[in-house]
This record gives C-alpha cells, sequence and structure tokens, in this order.
C-alpha cells in the first residue's frame, strides 16, 4: 500500500517540523509514497529556504539532498513523471473548475498527476491543496 505525498509532507521526513514524526509514522506504515517528480525541484527549494532562514547550513542541507536522493533510488519515493501531456492535462482540469476554486499550479500538477495515478487521496498539510483536493476527484488528508 503506497499513498500520494506532497512536497510538504515529503520535506516533514526529511526536516523536523510540526507533525514530522506522526508524518514519518504514517510513511512506515504505507511502506513508501509516491509524488510527482516535481517535488524534486520543490525539495530544493524548501532545503534553500531553510538555509536562509538559517535553520539549516550548507552541510546540513547537502546531507538531507543526499538523503533525499538515496531514498527515491532506494524505492521509499516513487516519482510520476510531469510530461508535456500531463501538463496539457493539468491545464485542461483547471480551466474547467468552478471559477470560485482556488487552485496553484504547483497543487494542481500534484493533484493531477495522484488522480490520473489511481490515488484517491493525497496526503498533505497545505490548506489550499487540501481545500482543492475533491475538485480534482480525491480527499485530501492530514495527520
Amino acid at each position: 500500500m503506497s499513498g500520494y505525498f506532497d512536497t510538504a509532507y515529503i520535506a516533514k521526513c526529511y526536516i523536523n517540523e510540526s507533525d514530522s514524526s506522526r508524518v514519518r509514522k504514517l510513511l512506515r506504515r504505507l511502506g513508501g509514497a509516491h509524488s510527482s517528480s516535481l517535488c524534486l525541484a520543490e525539495m530544493a527549494s524548501v532545503l534553500l529556504r531553510h538555509q536562509r532562514e538559517g535553520a539549516l547550513n550548507r552541510e546540513q542541507s547537502d546531507t538531507l539532498r543526499t538523503d533525499f536522493a538515496t531514498d527515491i533510488d532506494a524505492g521509499v519515493w516513487t516519482l510520476l513523471p510531469v510530461t508535456d501531456s500531463l501538463m496539457a492535462r493539468v491545464a485542461g482540469r483547471i480551466a474547467a473548475l468552478a471559477p470560485h476554486t482556488y487552485v496553484r499550479a504547483l497543487d494542481a500538477i500534484h493533484l493531477c498527476a495522484a488522480n490520473e495515478s489511481g490515488f484517491r487521496e493525497v496526503w498533505t498539510n497545505d490548506r489550499h491543496m487540501l481545500a482543492a483536493a475533491a475538485a480534482f476527484g480525491l480527499k485530501g488528508r492530514s495527520v
């Protein structure tokens, strides 16, 4: 059994943030998780933000980046490709949403990738993504 994690939840597996221990426990229970390959760039941004804010130094950030890559290679994370055809479908799905729907582009990519890969739920603590999940046929879940 696997779940779909957005990058906020992936980051909690490497960086001590609120709910990190519960997210790590969930990951162990699931035996791994899926995410869009978009998480590669997003994780790089998360690590840079933590450096900028002084929570991590360069060496710590490099170690976490290596740990993340090692876990991908080990199958902890299964990354779903972001292709041109996926991006076209994301754009189409956004265009078809009700005008009052608030969804950010990167969240829409995650939500569409999860839905198209057969997931029924996505795991995140992002309130906007949780709220938009239903518009993509998914249940937003948080620990």
